[in-house]
Formats: C-alpha cells, sequence, structure tokens
C-alpha cells in the first residue's frame, strides 16, 4: 500500500499535478517498519533531520542489533543512547566499525556526513560527578552536527571557576548547563549570558536530593530569563535542542 502511494505521488509530480515540496509533505508520514516488537520509523530523518534514535534500556540485546542493522540499511548515521559495554561489544561484533563513547553510553555508527556548525553549543557541567549526563549532551549534540565545546567542574562551590571561563560563555550560540545536588548553577550561568541556556537535573546528590528532584525543581523555579529545563538526566534531550536551537539561530 506504502509503495503503491508512493509511485502515485512520483507520477503526479512528473505530470506535473503536484509540486515537489506537496508530495514530501505527503511522505513525511511513510514508512514504518515493522519488526514486531518495534516499529521503525524510517522517515524520522524526512520530518526532524536525523534518523530515529535508538534508546537502549529495557530492550534485548539482539533486538538493539537487529533495530541498527534495519536501521543503517536506509540511513548513514545512527545513534544508540543509554548502551553498555555488553551492548557496545555486540553491536561491535555486528558493525565494526561502530563507535562508543564510555562516559555518554552512546553508540554511533556512520558519519552525519556534515562539518560542524561554526556557531557552537557550549555544555557545562558543576561536578565531575554530572558528567556522564554531560557528556551525553555533548556527545549528541556533536552527532546531529553542531561545533561542541566543553567547560567541566565549574559548579557554585567555587563560582570563580565559571567566571573565569566568560570569553567561553559568551562566545556559545547555545548553553547546556548539567547539575546535581542544588541546581543553582543554570541560573546563575543564565544570569551572565544572552544567549539561551537548557538545564538539565542530574540525579547526582545526598537523599534530601530526592534523585535529583531537589535539582530539578529548582531549576523550574530559576529567576533568570531564558532557561528551559528538560527532565532528570535527560542528556540526549538537552543534546538534541540544543542543536535545534543552534542550527535554528544560524541560518
Amino acid at each position: 500500500m506504502q509503495a503503491e502511494r508512493i509511485r502515485e505521488l512520483l507520477d503526479e509530480v512528473r505530470t506535473g499535478g503536484r509540486t515537489v515540496e506537496s508530495a514530501l509533505d505527503q511522505l513525511r508520514d511513510l514508512p514504518f517498519e515493522n519488526l514486531g516488537y518495534a516499529r521503525l520509523d524510517h522517515h524520522r530523518a524526512l520530518r526532524k533531520g536525523f534518523p530515529e534514535v535508538v534508546f537502549c534500556e529495557g530492550k534485548r540485546v539482539h533486538q538493539i542489533v537487529e533495530i541498527l542493522e534495519r536501521l543503517t540499511r536506509k540511513h548513514s548515521a545512527v545513534l544508540a543512547t543509554r548502551a553498555s559495554p555488553e551492548i557496545y561489544n555486540a553491536v561491535h561484533d555486528r558493525f565494526p566499525t561502530a563507535r562508543y563513547f564510555d562516559d555518554a553510553r552512546i553508540i554511533q555508527l556512520g558519519l552525519n556526513g556534515t562539518n560542524p556548525t561554526k556557531t557552537t553549543v557550549l555544555v557545562i557541567c558543576a561536578g565531575t560527578a554530572d558528567v556522564p549526563v554531560a557528556e551525553e549532551a555533548a556527545v549528541t549534540a556533536g552527532a546531529l552536527g553542531s561545533g561542541v565545546e566543553r567547560l567541566y567542574d565549574v559548579g557554585v562551590a567555587g563560582v570563580h571557576r565559571l567566571l573565569s571561563a566568560r570569553d567561553e560563555l559568551n562566545a556559545a550560540n547555545v548553553i547546556v548547563v548539567v547539575a546535581g545536588m542544588d541546581g543553582v548553577l543554570p541560573a546563575i550561568v543564565g544570569g551572565l549570558v544572552a544567549s539561551p541556556v537548557i538545564a538539565v537535573p542530574t540525579s547526582i546528590g545526598y537523599g534530601t536530593g530526592l534523585g535529583g528532584t531537589a535539582a530539578l525543581m529548582t531549576m523550574l523555579n530559576a529567576c533568570a530569563p531564558g532557561i528551559a529545563v528538560v527532565n532528570i538526566d535527560n542528556g540526549f534531550g538537552a543534546g538534541y535542542l540544543a542543536h535545534l536551537i543552534n542550527t535554528r539561530s544560524s541560518d
């Protein structure tokens, strides 16, 4: 049914009954591949600019490998997030060129085929314990095509470390700020820069941090304007959003 519809659209374009742009609008909803346990959205790249990203937690290893096999048949670059070393080893057996970012827990197959943007996403984290979430954001934005810089371990317990990096702060087009504990760092950064700030609370902290809930609430109540907040430990979502802002604003 999908193949027939695609042929119809192509015929309409050839005969002048439909514009290419109109046909692309129709194709954005087609097709997906049903594996039984997953329905792969192959046209997400057409709608979003990058293929479906595989979230590994909760999936069986053989399912992840098969999903990646099917996606790489149609896309030159694919990402898998929250991947353990065990998952990477299985993927590497099938794809020897697969790259694993250990801190970020991301597997990358292929390259995005674009040069990094001249404008940059700056990823900041408060402490070394926040690095895995920060790296998930940084690797994601970089894989999508953004130029990425990093500024780590500049938390508010020694705020002079952050203030000494004013040049890096002012040069960034978008800033991702990752913090646990009290979660104050995004508000401080937001008060120093004109660029948009994406705040990422982490689950790092002692008991009253409530697994990142305290940091999340602090960030949601930040008084500095220009701050958006993603969910706890959601480095991927922050990196993806940062790339979208970076590329839209740099056009």
